[in-house]
């Protein structure tokens, strides 16, 4: 007797939970009255009414919202939800949460990067401030090899990536800063060295980067962007280079939320802290 065919129907789609229905709802409401990062929602009792759902759907609605980095919740007679912008660190988080699971290699940074950094810093340079070209400096002080500031060669490779935020800051383009600091917290937070490369391949690392980085900060100071483009692109093919010569890696893993540094601002926030001291 011939064997019925084994075939499975199609799965039916999972049923959302209630909450997370609401809060779907909860997001088209933020949508279509427009509302920004510190306006209020409505209080939590009137979203109930306004859905129709009990207070533990609504509390695990906004929790969810909460989660996702779009509202903060406040108790007590003039608490709430109040919409917040999501930061780039948990942006950063999820993508790394999808990447995990990706065979992403510090090559394929590295070709993304010669493609948009030259884009990105010659976009900055009309709009760079004197507060800018100090971060700058400040910055290619710090990462200076001669300076004895620091002798980690990751450490120096981070304030690296410094500058380049310092830049992405100042670039009106929010699409292309958003992606630049993306690939700029990858290589901060995943990048590793082998142990066996020679301290003189670190030194010299670190000194072509100054010297390229004052190279750039001169052509921006000069309102020069084609010379900012040029020297960038020339910086990217170099520091790809080098971090083979170094034996950069990308690690694996997913990062917590405890290792989470809220860069957003810390390009400007460094600044101050050392026109602080």
């Amino acid at each position: 007797m011939p064997r019925e065919s084994a075939a499975r129907a199609p799965a039916a789609p999972a049923k959302s939970k209630r909450a997370d229905l609401v809060a779907e709802e909860i997001k088209r409401l933020i949508t279509e009255r427009d509302l920004r990062p510190g306006d209020k929602l409505p209080r939590e009792n009137e979203l109930q009414q306004l859905f129709a759902v009990s207070k533990s759907t609504m509390r695990e609605a906004l929790k969810s919202l909460e989660v996702q980095g779009l509202v903060t919740i406040s108790t007590g007679p003039t608490g709430g939800g109040r919409i917040v912008e999501v930061t780039l660190d948990r942006t950063f988080q999820l993508m790394q949460n999808y990447l995990f699971f990706k065979e992403v290699t510090i090559d394929d940074i590295y070709t993304v990067r010669k493609l948009l950094e030259p884009e990105l810093a010659a976009g900055a340079v009309p709009h760079l401030t004197e507060a800018d070209f100090e971060a700058l400096t400040h910055s290619i002080e710090c990462c200076d090899p001669s300076s004895g500031r620091t002798a980690d060669v990751v450490a120096q490779r981070k304030e690296d990536l410094n500058f380049h935020d310092i830049l992405a800051l100042a670039n009106p383009n929010p699409f292309l800063r958003f992606t630049c600091q993306m690939i700029n917290e990858m290589l901060r937070q995943l990048t590793v060295f082998e142990n066996d490369t020679p301290t003189r391949t670190q030194r010299r690392f670190g000194q072509a980067n100054v010297r390229i980085h004052q190279d750039i900060v001169a052509a921006a100071r000069a309102r020069d962007a084609d010379t900012v483009r040029r020297l960038m692109a020339e910086h990217m093919i170099e520091a790809s280079g080098y971090v083979k010569k170094l034996n950069g890696k990308l690690r694996g893993r997913l990062v917590l939320d405890s290792e989470m540094t809220r860069r957003g601002t810390l390009a400007r926030g460094a600044l101050h802290r050392h026109n602080d001291k």
